[in-house]
Protein backbone atom coordinates (compact mmCIF):
# COMPACT_ATOMS: atom_id res chain seq x y z
CA UNK A 1 0.00 0.00 0.00
CA UNK A 2 3.01 2.66 0.79
CA UNK A 3 4.42 1.38 -2.20
CA UNK A 4 1.22 2.68 -4.24
CA UNK A 5 1.19 5.74 -1.90
CA UNK A 6 4.66 6.48 -3.03
CA UNK A 7 3.75 5.85 -6.93
CA UNK A 8 0.85 8.57 -6.78
CA UNK A 9 3.20 11.12 -5.08
CA UNK A 10 5.47 11.02 -7.29
CA UNK A 11 3.38 10.59 -10.74
CA UNK A 12 -0.18 12.30 -9.79
CA UNK A 13 -0.08 16.06 -10.47
CA UNK A 14 -2.42 18.64 -8.55
CA UNK A 15 -5.57 18.68 -9.01
CA UNK A 16 -5.35 21.95 -11.24
CA UNK A 17 -2.71 20.51 -13.15
CA UNK A 18 -5.38 17.37 -13.80
CA UNK A 19 -7.77 19.79 -15.48
CA UNK A 20 -5.14 21.16 -17.86
CA UNK A 21 -4.02 17.79 -18.64
CA UNK A 22 -7.50 16.33 -18.62
CA UNK A 23 -8.67 19.96 -21.22
CA UNK A 24 -5.84 19.21 -23.74
CA UNK A 25 -7.32 15.25 -23.67
CA UNK A 26 -10.30 16.53 -24.77
CA UNK A 27 -8.98 19.07 -27.80
CA UNK A 28 -7.26 15.74 -28.94
CA UNK A 29 -10.34 13.88 -28.79
CA UNK A 30 -12.56 16.63 -30.25
CA UNK A 31 -10.07 17.07 -33.43
CA UNK A 32 -8.82 13.23 -33.76
CA UNK A 33 -12.42 11.87 -33.02
CA UNK A 34 -14.74 14.42 -33.65
CA UNK A 35 -12.29 15.13 -36.87
CA UNK A 36 -12.75 19.07 -35.84
CA UNK A 37 -9.89 21.49 -36.69
CA UNK A 38 -8.14 22.62 -33.90
CA UNK A 39 -9.82 26.26 -34.74
CA UNK A 40 -13.03 24.93 -34.50
CA UNK A 41 -12.23 23.47 -31.26
CA UNK A 42 -10.97 26.26 -29.50
CA UNK A 43 -14.50 27.80 -30.81
CA UNK A 44 -16.24 25.26 -29.18
CA UNK A 45 -13.84 25.30 -25.99
CA UNK A 46 -14.60 29.42 -25.48
CA UNK A 47 -18.29 28.97 -26.11
CA UNK A 48 -18.64 26.56 -23.51
CA UNK A 49 -16.38 28.25 -20.75
CA UNK A 50 -18.59 30.62 -19.34
CA UNK A 51 -21.85 28.42 -19.54
CA UNK A 52 -21.77 26.95 -16.23
CA UNK A 53 -21.33 30.32 -14.31
CA UNK A 54 -25.29 29.55 -12.69
CA UNK A 55 -24.20 26.24 -11.84
CA UNK A 56 -20.62 27.18 -10.59
CA UNK A 57 -22.65 29.46 -8.20
CA UNK A 58 -25.04 26.50 -6.95
CA UNK A 59 -21.93 24.73 -6.45
CA UNK A 60 -20.03 27.39 -4.37
CA UNK A 61 -22.86 27.67 -2.44
CA UNK A 62 -23.39 24.12 -1.32
CA UNK A 63 -19.69 24.20 -0.28
CA UNK A 64 -20.21 27.25 1.72
CA UNK A 65 -23.48 26.77 2.93
CA UNK A 66 -22.20 23.05 3.97
CA UNK A 67 -19.05 24.28 5.56
CA UNK A 68 -20.88 27.35 7.63
CA UNK A 69 -23.83 24.25 8.88
CA UNK A 70 -20.85 21.86 9.49
CA UNK A 71 -18.62 24.28 12.03
CA UNK A 72 -21.66 25.98 14.16
CA UNK A 73 -21.02 25.60 18.05
CA UNK A 74 -23.94 23.06 18.01
CA UNK A 75 -23.01 20.79 15.26
CA UNK A 76 -19.51 21.05 16.27
CA UNK A 77 -20.97 19.54 19.52
CA UNK A 78 -22.48 16.91 17.93
CA UNK A 79 -19.46 16.15 15.49
CA UNK A 80 -17.29 15.75 18.61
CA UNK A 81 -19.56 13.36 20.40
CA UNK A 82 -19.53 11.39 17.28
CA UNK A 83 -15.45 11.41 17.50
CA UNK A 84 -15.45 9.88 20.35
CA UNK A 85 -17.59 6.65 19.32
CA UNK A 86 -14.54 4.57 18.19
CA UNK A 87 -12.03 3.28 20.39
CA UNK A 88 -9.10 2.33 17.68
CA UNK A 89 -7.93 4.46 15.11
CA UNK A 90 -9.27 1.33 12.80
CA UNK A 91 -12.83 1.90 14.05
CA UNK A 92 -11.98 5.68 13.55
CA UNK A 93 -11.37 5.30 9.51
CA UNK A 94 -14.49 3.39 9.39
CA UNK A 95 -16.54 6.15 11.35
CA UNK A 96 -15.58 8.72 9.00
CA UNK A 97 -16.52 6.61 6.25
CA UNK A 98 -19.72 6.12 7.51
CA UNK A 99 -20.35 10.15 8.54
CA UNK A 100 -18.93 11.01 5.21
CA UNK A 101 -21.46 8.79 3.49
CA UNK A 102 -24.70 9.63 5.80
CA UNK A 103 -24.03 12.80 5.33
CA UNK A 104 -23.30 12.93 1.23
CA UNK A 105 -26.18 10.82 1.05
CA UNK A 106 -28.51 13.33 3.10
CA UNK A 107 -26.83 16.52 0.76
CA UNK A 108 -23.47 15.85 -1.17
CA UNK A 109 -22.64 19.79 -0.38
CA UNK A 110 -22.91 18.55 3.64
CA UNK A 111 -20.93 15.16 2.67
CA UNK A 112 -18.42 17.42 0.54
CA UNK A 113 -17.51 20.18 3.71
CA UNK A 114 -19.16 18.57 6.68
CA UNK A 115 -16.86 15.48 6.36
CA UNK A 116 -13.51 16.86 6.49
CA UNK A 117 -14.71 18.75 9.51
CA UNK A 118 -15.41 16.37 10.84
CA UNK A 119 -11.75 14.56 10.64
CA UNK A 120 -10.82 17.13 12.56
CA UNK A 121 -12.86 16.17 15.45
CA UNK A 122 -11.43 12.79 15.03
CA UNK A 123 -7.64 13.00 14.34
CA UNK A 124 -7.88 15.47 18.05
CA UNK A 125 -9.19 12.29 19.44
CA UNK A 126 -8.09 9.62 17.60
CA UNK A 127 -4.14 11.42 16.70
CA UNK A 128 -2.51 7.89 16.20
CA UNK A 129 -5.07 6.80 13.26
CA UNK A 130 -3.60 6.11 10.14
CA UNK A 131 -4.14 10.07 8.09
CA UNK A 132 -4.27 9.30 4.95
CA UNK A 133 -6.68 6.52 4.85
CA UNK A 134 -8.46 8.60 7.29
CA UNK A 135 -9.17 11.52 4.70
CA UNK A 136 -9.72 8.64 1.94
CA UNK A 137 -12.41 7.47 3.90
CA UNK A 138 -13.59 11.02 4.33
CA UNK A 139 -14.22 11.18 0.53
CA UNK A 140 -16.32 8.44 0.42
CA UNK A 141 -19.41 10.13 0.33
CA UNK A 142 -18.93 12.28 -2.88
CA UNK A 143 -18.06 8.78 -4.80
CA UNK A 144 -20.18 6.09 -3.73
CA UNK A 145 -23.72 7.41 -2.44
CA UNK A 146 -24.50 10.98 -3.15
CA UNK A 147 -26.14 10.90 -6.58
CA UNK A 148 -27.74 8.06 -5.53
CA UNK A 149 -28.92 10.38 -1.94
CA UNK A 150 -31.87 12.88 -1.84
CA UNK A 151 -30.12 15.76 -3.36
CA UNK A 152 -28.90 13.22 -6.83
CA UNK A 153 -29.06 15.77 -9.56
CA UNK A 154 -30.46 13.43 -12.16
CA UNK A 155 -33.63 12.00 -10.02
CA UNK A 156 -34.10 16.18 -8.63
CA UNK A 157 -34.38 16.76 -12.73
CA UNK A 158 -36.14 14.36 -13.92
CA UNK A 159 -38.92 14.54 -10.61
CA UNK A 160 -39.10 18.68 -10.88
CA UNK A 161 -42.26 19.90 -13.18
CA UNK A 162 -41.79 21.13 -16.69
CA UNK A 163 -37.88 19.84 -16.84
CA UNK A 164 -36.58 20.05 -20.21
CA UNK A 165 -37.47 16.50 -21.30
CA UNK A 166 -40.87 16.26 -20.09
CA UNK A 167 -42.53 16.27 -23.09
CA UNK A 168 -40.16 13.46 -24.30
CA UNK A 169 -40.52 11.60 -21.28
CA UNK A 170 -43.03 13.16 -18.76
CA UNK A 171 -42.14 13.19 -14.70
CA UNK A 172 -40.47 10.62 -13.11
CA UNK A 173 -40.77 10.40 -9.79
CA UNK A 174 -38.49 10.09 -6.91
CA UNK A 175 -39.70 6.75 -5.70
CA UNK A 176 -39.68 5.25 -8.96
CA UNK A 177 -35.53 6.18 -8.80
CA UNK A 178 -34.13 7.44 -5.43
CA UNK A 179 -36.68 5.75 -3.31
CA UNK A 180 -36.82 2.18 -5.70
CA UNK A 181 -36.29 -0.88 -3.72
CA UNK A 182 -33.19 -1.55 -6.28
CA UNK A 183 -31.18 1.84 -5.13
CA UNK A 184 -32.18 1.56 -1.86
CA UNK A 185 -30.61 -2.38 -1.31
CA UNK A 186 -27.62 -1.22 -3.55
CA UNK A 187 -26.84 1.78 -1.36
CA UNK A 188 -26.96 -0.51 1.67
CA UNK A 189 -24.69 -2.99 0.49
CA UNK A 190 -21.86 -0.56 -1.29
CA UNK A 191 -21.67 1.02 2.39
CA UNK A 192 -21.25 -2.52 4.18
CA UNK A 193 -19.06 -3.85 2.00
CA UNK A 194 -16.88 -0.24 1.49
CA UNK A 195 -17.17 -0.16 5.23
CA UNK A 196 -15.27 -4.01 5.09
CA UNK A 197 -12.75 -3.27 2.68
CA UNK A 198 -12.12 0.06 4.69
CA UNK A 199 -10.82 -1.91 7.79
CA UNK A 200 -9.11 -4.69 5.58
CA UNK A 201 -7.18 -1.85 4.23
CA UNK A 202 -6.16 -0.33 7.64
CA UNK A 203 -1.84 -0.63 7.60
CA UNK A 204 -0.66 -2.54 9.91
CA UNK A 205 2.73 -1.84 12.14
CA UNK A 206 3.44 1.91 11.79
CA UNK A 207 1.08 4.57 9.86
CA UNK A 208 1.36 7.88 8.96
CA UNK A 209 -0.72 9.85 11.92
CA UNK A 210 -1.73 13.62 11.97
CA UNK A 211 -0.02 13.42 15.54
CA UNK A 212 -0.32 16.93 18.35
CA UNK A 213 1.21 19.61 16.31
CA UNK A 214 -0.74 18.43 13.03
CA UNK A 215 -3.92 18.71 14.73
CA UNK A 216 -2.96 22.30 15.91
CA UNK A 217 -2.26 23.29 12.29
CA UNK A 218 -5.60 21.06 10.96
CA UNK A 219 -7.42 23.58 13.85
CA UNK A 220 -6.00 26.97 12.46
CA UNK A 221 -6.77 26.07 9.05
CA UNK A 222 -10.25 25.25 9.86
CA UNK A 223 -10.59 28.10 11.23
CA UNK A 224 -12.01 27.17 14.96
CA UNK A 225 -12.06 30.71 16.36
CA UNK A 226 -13.23 31.25 20.16
CA UNK A 227 -15.01 34.39 18.97
CA UNK A 228 -17.56 31.83 16.85
CA UNK A 229 -18.88 30.80 20.15
CA UNK A 230 -18.42 34.07 22.06
CA UNK A 231 -18.43 36.71 19.30
CA UNK A 232 -17.31 40.09 21.33
CA UNK A 233 -14.45 38.28 22.62
CA UNK A 234 -11.11 39.25 20.89
CA UNK A 235 -13.49 41.43 18.19
CA UNK A 236 -11.16 44.37 19.31
CA UNK A 237 -14.02 46.60 20.34
CA UNK A 238 -13.61 48.56 23.35
CA UNK A 239 -15.93 48.55 25.99
CA UNK A 240 -18.54 51.09 24.95
CA UNK A 241 -18.44 49.66 21.24
CA UNK A 242 -19.34 46.44 22.82
CA UNK A 243 -22.71 47.54 23.99
CA UNK A 244 -23.57 50.12 21.02
CA UNK A 245 -26.62 49.16 18.77
CA UNK A 246 -24.36 47.77 16.36
CA UNK A 247 -22.76 45.67 18.30
CA UNK A 248 -25.79 44.22 20.01
CA UNK A 249 -27.05 43.50 17.00
CA UNK A 250 -24.16 42.02 15.09
CA UNK A 251 -23.79 39.83 18.54
CA UNK A 252 -27.63 39.01 18.87
CA UNK A 253 -29.18 35.40 17.97
CA UNK A 254 -32.91 37.78 17.74
CA UNK A 255 -31.52 38.77 13.94
CA UNK A 256 -30.72 34.75 13.14
CA UNK A 257 -33.94 33.37 14.35
CA UNK A 258 -35.94 36.25 12.64
CA UNK A 259 -34.51 35.66 9.30
CA UNK A 260 -34.21 32.03 10.17
CA UNK A 261 -38.24 31.98 10.67
CA UNK A 262 -38.69 34.10 7.77
CA UNK A 263 -36.72 31.83 5.49
CA UNK A 264 -37.91 28.48 6.33
CA UNK A 265 -41.15 30.43 6.24
CA UNK A 266 -40.57 31.22 2.66
CA UNK A 267 -39.37 27.64 1.84
CA UNK A 268 -42.47 25.66 3.01
CA UNK A 269 -44.61 28.23 0.96
CA UNK A 270 -42.40 27.62 -2.37
CA UNK A 271 -42.71 23.91 -1.87
CA UNK A 272 -45.74 23.37 -1.15
CA UNK A 273 -46.68 25.44 -4.32
CA UNK A 274 -44.76 23.45 -5.96
CA UNK A 275 -46.11 19.80 -5.05
CA UNK A 276 -42.66 19.61 -2.31
CA UNK A 277 -40.58 19.29 -5.40
CA UNK A 278 -36.58 19.30 -4.45
CA UNK A 279 -33.75 20.91 -6.17
CA UNK A 280 -30.51 22.27 -6.16
CA UNK A 281 -31.69 25.75 -5.38
CA UNK A 282 -34.22 24.39 -2.84
CA UNK A 283 -31.05 22.89 -1.20
CA UNK A 284 -28.93 25.97 -1.01
CA UNK A 285 -31.99 28.24 0.88
CA UNK A 286 -32.84 25.58 3.10
CA UNK A 287 -29.39 25.23 4.09
CA UNK A 288 -28.31 29.12 4.02
CA UNK A 289 -31.23 29.77 6.76
CA UNK A 290 -30.31 26.70 8.58
CA UNK A 291 -26.35 27.62 8.81
CA UNK A 292 -28.22 30.97 9.69
CA UNK A 293 -30.14 29.87 12.87
CA UNK A 294 -27.65 27.38 13.78
CA UNK A 295 -24.98 30.52 14.60
CA UNK A 296 -25.58 32.17 17.78
CA UNK A 297 -24.99 35.53 15.96
CA UNK A 298 -24.75 37.27 12.58
CA UNK A 299 -21.15 38.02 13.49
CA UNK A 300 -20.65 34.40 13.97
CA UNK A 301 -22.64 33.63 10.99
CA UNK A 302 -20.50 36.03 8.44
CA UNK A 303 -17.01 34.87 10.23
CA UNK A 304 -17.85 31.15 9.11
CA UNK A 305 -18.87 32.30 5.93
CA UNK A 306 -15.40 34.36 5.73
CA UNK A 307 -13.04 30.92 6.67
CA UNK A 308 -15.54 29.06 4.38
CA UNK A 309 -14.75 30.81 1.25
CA UNK A 310 -11.26 29.23 1.54
CA UNK A 311 -12.60 26.16 0.39
CA UNK A 312 -14.28 27.65 -2.39
CA UNK A 313 -11.18 29.02 -4.56
CA UNK A 314 -10.91 25.55 -6.46
CA UNK A 315 -14.58 25.87 -7.54
CA UNK A 316 -14.26 28.97 -8.77
CA UNK A 317 -10.61 28.91 -10.73
CA UNK A 318 -11.42 25.26 -11.97
CA UNK A 319 -15.07 24.93 -12.51
CA UNK A 320 -14.34 26.92 -16.28
CA UNK A 321 -12.08 24.58 -17.53
CA UNK A 322 -14.08 21.55 -17.05
CA UNK A 323 -17.51 24.11 -18.70
CA UNK A 324 -14.87 24.19 -21.63
CA UNK A 325 -14.51 20.77 -21.72
CA UNK A 326 -18.27 20.50 -21.61
CA UNK A 327 -18.05 22.75 -24.59
CA UNK A 328 -15.85 20.89 -26.48
CA UNK A 329 -17.31 17.49 -26.20
CA UNK A 330 -20.73 19.07 -26.31
CA UNK A 331 -20.84 21.14 -29.33
CA UNK A 332 -18.15 19.28 -31.49
CA UNK A 333 -20.38 16.27 -31.26
CA UNK A 334 -18.22 14.42 -29.49
CA UNK A 335 -20.45 12.87 -26.96
CA UNK A 336 -23.13 11.72 -29.54
CA UNK A 337 -20.36 9.80 -31.53
CA UNK A 338 -18.88 8.37 -27.97
CA UNK A 339 -22.83 6.84 -26.93
CA UNK A 340 -23.36 5.64 -30.69
CA UNK A 341 -20.07 3.32 -29.65
CA UNK A 342 -22.42 2.18 -26.68
CA UNK A 343 -25.79 1.94 -28.16
CA UNK A 344 -24.47 -0.67 -31.23
CA UNK A 345 -23.01 -2.45 -28.41
CA UNK A 346 -26.45 -3.00 -25.77
CA UNK A 347 -29.40 -4.91 -25.43
CA UNK A 348 -32.24 -4.73 -22.97
CA UNK A 349 -29.83 -6.55 -20.78
CA UNK A 350 -26.83 -4.95 -21.21
CA UNK A 351 -27.80 -0.98 -21.61
CA UNK A 352 -27.99 -0.58 -18.05
CA UNK A 353 -24.50 -1.41 -17.26
CA UNK A 354 -23.15 0.17 -20.48
CA UNK A 355 -25.16 3.41 -19.13
CA UNK A 356 -23.35 2.75 -15.94
CA UNK A 357 -19.72 2.71 -17.35
CA UNK A 358 -20.39 5.48 -19.98
CA UNK A 359 -21.67 7.90 -17.28
CA UNK A 360 -18.55 7.08 -15.11
CA UNK A 361 -16.05 7.91 -17.98
CA UNK A 362 -17.72 10.92 -18.98
CA UNK A 363 -18.01 12.09 -15.61
CA UNK A 364 -14.19 12.18 -15.23
CA UNK A 365 -13.91 14.89 -17.88
CA UNK A 366 -17.14 16.51 -17.07
CA UNK A 367 -17.70 16.41 -13.13
CA UNK A 368 -21.04 17.65 -12.99
CA UNK A 369 -24.11 15.18 -12.51
CA UNK A 370 -26.48 18.11 -13.46
CA UNK A 371 -24.96 19.20 -16.43
CA UNK A 372 -23.93 16.80 -17.55
CA UNK A 373 -26.94 14.91 -17.59
CA UNK A 374 -28.36 17.64 -19.58
CA UNK A 375 -26.03 16.59 -22.65
CA UNK A 376 -26.18 11.95 -22.19
CA UNK A 377 -30.34 12.52 -21.36
CA UNK A 378 -31.46 13.00 -25.23
CA UNK A 379 -29.74 10.38 -26.74
CA UNK A 380 -29.42 8.11 -23.80
CA UNK A 381 -33.53 7.82 -23.09
CA UNK A 382 -34.43 7.71 -26.60
CA UNK A 383 -31.97 4.69 -27.34
CA UNK A 384 -33.48 2.91 -23.82
CA UNK A 385 -37.49 3.77 -25.13
CA UNK A 386 -35.95 2.44 -28.83
CA UNK A 387 -34.45 -0.74 -26.88
CA UNK A 388 -37.47 -1.34 -24.46
CA UNK A 389 -35.62 -0.10 -21.07
CA UNK A 390 -37.50 1.56 -18.56
CA UNK A 391 -36.34 5.30 -18.02
CA UNK A 392 -36.22 4.59 -14.16
CA UNK A 393 -33.75 2.31 -14.54
CA UNK A 394 -31.56 4.67 -17.11
CA UNK A 395 -31.28 7.50 -14.85
CA UNK A 396 -30.45 5.36 -11.53
CA UNK A 397 -27.49 4.02 -13.84
CA UNK A 398 -26.69 7.26 -14.82
CA UNK A 399 -26.76 8.21 -11.34
CA UNK A 400 -24.20 5.71 -10.03
CA UNK A 401 -22.21 5.70 -13.16
CA UNK A 402 -21.85 9.88 -12.47
CA UNK A 403 -20.39 9.34 -9.10
CA UNK A 404 -18.41 6.44 -10.07
CA UNK A 405 -15.14 7.96 -11.03
CA UNK A 406 -14.94 10.34 -8.70
CA UNK A 407 -12.65 7.89 -6.80
CA UNK A 408 -10.17 8.89 -9.45
CA UNK A 409 -11.08 12.56 -10.07
CA UNK A 410 -9.58 15.28 -7.57
CA UNK A 411 -11.97 18.27 -8.59
CA UNK A 412 -14.72 17.19 -5.86
CA UNK A 413 -12.11 16.42 -3.38
CA UNK A 414 -10.98 19.72 -3.40
CA UNK A 415 -12.57 20.67 -0.06
CA UNK A 416 -11.18 17.92 1.79
CA UNK A 417 -8.02 18.28 0.42
CA UNK A 418 -7.62 21.56 1.17
CA UNK A 419 -8.94 21.44 4.49
CA UNK A 420 -6.66 18.18 5.27
CA UNK A 421 -3.29 19.63 3.68
CA UNK A 422 -2.90 17.15 1.66
CA UNK A 423 -2.51 16.56 -2.21
CA UNK A 424 -4.53 14.04 -4.23
CA UNK A 425 -1.67 12.05 -4.76
CA UNK A 426 -1.37 11.45 -0.93
CA UNK A 427 -4.91 9.75 -0.99
CA UNK A 428 -5.16 8.36 -4.40
CA UNK A 429 -3.35 5.03 -3.46
CA UNK A 430 -6.14 3.97 -1.58
CA UNK A 431 -8.89 5.12 -3.47
CA UNK A 432 -7.67 3.29 -6.32
CA UNK A 433 -8.25 0.10 -4.76
CA UNK A 434 -11.99 0.77 -3.23
CA UNK A 435 -12.96 2.32 -7.13
CA UNK A 436 -12.00 -1.54 -8.22
CA UNK A 437 -14.16 -2.82 -5.42
CA UNK A 438 -16.65 -0.36 -5.65
CA UNK A 439 -17.26 -0.37 -9.51
CA UNK A 440 -17.03 -4.11 -9.46
CA UNK A 441 -19.65 -4.90 -7.26
CA UNK A 442 -21.91 -2.00 -8.97
CA UNK A 443 -21.62 -3.49 -12.17
CA UNK A 444 -22.51 -6.74 -11.03
CA UNK A 445 -25.91 -5.28 -9.72
CA UNK A 446 -26.58 -3.36 -13.03
CA UNK A 447 -26.23 -6.70 -15.12
CA UNK A 448 -28.75 -8.27 -12.86
CA UNK A 449 -30.74 -4.79 -12.88
CA UNK A 450 -33.20 -6.16 -16.01
CA UNK A 451 -33.86 -9.61 -13.77
CA UNK A 452 -34.40 -7.81 -10.38
CA UNK A 453 -36.10 -4.78 -10.66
Amino acid sequence: MYGLTRWSSRWVPSAFVIACLLTLVAFGMVVLVARKSLVEALGFWDRGFWQLLELSMQMSLIVLTGYIVAVAPSAARFLNVLASVPRSPRSAVIVMGLTSMALSWVHWGLGLVGAPIFLRFLVRKQPEVDYRLASAAGYLGTTCVWHAGLSGSAPLLMATPKHFMENQVGLIPLSTTTFSFFNLVLTGIVVAIISMILCVLYPKGRTLSAGSGFVENLDAASGERSRSENPARGSGLNSSERFSPTSYLESSYAVNLVLGALGFSALFISLKSTGFQISLNTFNFAFLFLALTLHPSPRSFVGAAAQGIEFVQGIIIQFPFYAGMYGLIYYSGLAQTIAHWFVTIANARTFPVLVYWYSGILSYFIPSGGSKWIVEAPYILSAAKSLGVPFQQVIVSYAWGDMSTHFLQPFWAIPLLTIAKLEFKDIVGYLGILFIVNSTVVSIAFLLMPLVW
